[in-house]
């Protein structure tokens, strides 16, 4: 397998819910998750931890968790997209499709990666705004991101997913997770069924990025 490029890894990770039942070896899986490790996290805690599922009962379980979120999901997103321009709902059926099968075939999920949080060893600096505390998920979601990359990297699909989120406490019996961890994403991996990873459309940075005060345009002079 040809190596790939930090930079063309983050511009191709596609989500890819489509995956074959195929083991993954143990080596790759190992590079994978230690890939995880190396995330920064505040105060090099790392508050994390990941339960890596690969028995057949315990993701059937899950599956049926997972399921009853993504079609109440799916059926909300149809409607909220139904006034949308044609392209638009063109691009939303095709990922609902993709989400189907994700949902319907995972019980064939090879491992699903499941990511840990202890709020305990976490400096949330946030958490006495006005608004929702997001800030302890700067030392959770770098791990995940790592992971994903290190998937791009091996040829791996995943997809970064929270909807089994909404059923924490049945997860956590079904994981033995302790009572002071919470969840903070599931991530499906496995050799994609079809294409797999490739280029993404996202807004440019012009559309996201400000200089010095919001609303001001950055400059990028020509070179």
């Amino acid at each position: 397998m040809a190596e790939v490029g930090l930079y063309e890894a983050m511009s191709t990770l596609r989500a890819v819910r489509r995956l074959r039942p195929d083991p993954i070896p143990r080596a790759v899986l190992h590079r994978v998750l230690e890939a995880a490790t190396w995330a920064p996290t505040g105060g090099n805690t790392q508050p994390w931890r990941v339960v890596v599922v690969e028995e057949s009962s315990t993701m059937a379980a899950l599956g049926d968790l997972y399921r009853t979120a993504w079609y109440a999901y799916a059926s909300h997103h149809k409607k909220l997209v139904a006034q949308a321009p044609e392209a638009v709902q063109r691009s939303t059926e095709k990922m609902l499709g993709a989400g189907n099968h994700l949902a319907d075939h995972f019980d064939h999920t090879p491992a699903l990666l499941i990511f840990c949080f202890n709020p305990n060893n976490m400096a949330i600096t946030d958490r006495d705004q006005p608004r929702v505390s997001v800030v302890g998920g700067a030392s959770i979601y770098t791990a995940v991101e790592n992971t994903l990359l290190a998937c791009r990297a091996e040829g791996l699909g995943c997809v970064l997913t929270t909807l089994l989120c909404q059923h924490e406490t049945e997860v956590r019996s079904l994981l033995s997770i302790p009572e002071d961890w919470g969840t903070a994403a599931a991530v499906p991996i496995g050799y994609p069924l079809l294409g797999g990873h490739g280029p993404i459309t996202r807004r440019p940075i012009e559309k996201l990025g400000f200089q010095d005060r919001w609303g001001e345009p950055i400059q990028f002079p020509n070179e």
